[in-house]
């Protein structure tokens, strides 16, 4: 527990007190974010506010993680720097997105295809190297398939090799989506922050309750195969601090926008937690805000394209309110409560089904 309140701790001063020095540093460069003309009319005032702070979310975590460690005087596990890994990887594809927007003046960085080309090579690396560094017979992923815990269902049916083909395109589809849905959420002043505070807090309690219930350390019938618990709670801890500290500077009216660099990364890490502490399924639950700024997207596209008429008024779906006369903190207040009953009802179900199976 000393390492997760370290990494708690250090990332939100870390961030708390980075990010306006990183704000100034950005003026200075006069890096700021590109507004689109078709969307809300409020929106063309944070024309040139300063954006990819994410930048301090990653930084901060990573320094937190690795002052944890220290404080510990332990080293670093391969669940733990794996995840690391993917969040800091999906942020520099972020970072020259943003850096391309910010450098020719244009709301489009990097081309679909580039950009899903990016993604890609980072998420088949986590991929393959999470099937290795075996310890007790275990890795920090499985081709098993996972809601709460492995199930039943094996990707390796066919086969090792045909099952690790298998699980890179399962990991990649988890990562791809995850990271976009953040990206989609982050287009209000706080929204994809203070969501993510919420489902790292998810994946803090998480990573406690399946390393105090591990099967290494407790057998028993509803033990928990995850490896190293403990560090991957180390890493939500940083990740919730670091977003906690940046969104004092993020929430409304924003000094600071975190970015593609933060919400690619962001997303990138709630994926890879998802991945190694064996709760795939559960994380749709858990990232249920971003989940419905996907389908609004998809949906205006869908009914766009056959009837040539919008659904919504404008996609994603928290601009659909503004368009309908809500304020734009209303907005992000309400949809906070909308993601804290999500990741209220995941934390229920994984309770739940270790209750029930002990009884």
């Amino acid at each position: 527990m000393k390492g997760v309140l370290v990494a708690a701790a250090a990332s939100l001063v870390l961030s708390l007190l980075g990010t306006p020095w990183f704000i100034r540093w950005l003026v200075k460069r006069q890096y700021g974010q590109f507004i689109r003309d078709d969307g809300p009319t409020s929106h063309r005032t944070k024309r040139g506010t300063p954006t990819m702070g994410g930048t301090v979310i990653v930084g901060a975590t990573l320094a937190a993680y690795a002052l944890a460690h220290l404080a510990m005087g332990r080293w670093p596990t391969a669940s733990g720097v794996l995840v690391l890994f993917l969040m800091t990887g999906m942020a520099t594809v972020g970072f020259l997105d943003d850096y391309i927007k910010i450098s020719r003046q244009r709301s489009l960085g990097l081309r679909t295809k580039q950009k899903l080309l990016g993604q890609g090579l980072v998420g088949v690396t986590f991929a393959v190297l999470a099937l290795q560094f075996e310890s007790d017979f275990r890795t920090p992923a499985s081709t098993a398939i996972s809601f709460v815990r492995d199930t039943r269902i094996d990707l390796a049916f066919a086969g090792p090799v045909v099952g690790v083909i298998l699980f890179v395109l399962w990991a990649n589809f988890i990562i791809t989506a995850i990271s976009n849905g953040a990206n989609l959420t982050d287009g209000l002043d706080g929204l994809a922050t203070g969501a993510s505070v919420m489902i790292f807090g998810a994946y803090l309690l998480i990573g406690i309750w399946t390393n105090n219930q591990n099967c290494q350390t407790t057998p028993g019938p509803k033990c928990y195969e995850v490896r190293d618990s403990l560090d991957l709670a180390i890493v939500a801890a940083a990740a919730m601090g670091a977003c906690f500290g940046f969104l004092w500077w993020n929430a409304s009216p924003a000094k600071i926008f975190m970015g593609d660099t933060g919400s690619l990364g962001l997303g990138g890490a709630i994926a890879g937690l998802a991945i190694c502490t064996r709760t795939e399924f559960l994380s749709v639950i858990l990232v249920g805000l971003f989940v419905l700024e996907t389908l609004s997207v998809l949906i205006q596209v869908g009914v766009f394209k056959t009837t040539r008429k919008r659904f919504f008024r404008m996609a994603p779906l928290h601009h659909h309110f503004e368009m309908l006369g809500w304020e734009q903190i209303t907005v992000v207040i309400r949809f906070w409560i909308v993601a804290g009953l999500f990741v209220a009802l995941g934390i229920g179900i994984f309770y739940a089904e270790w209750v029930v199976g002990s009884t």
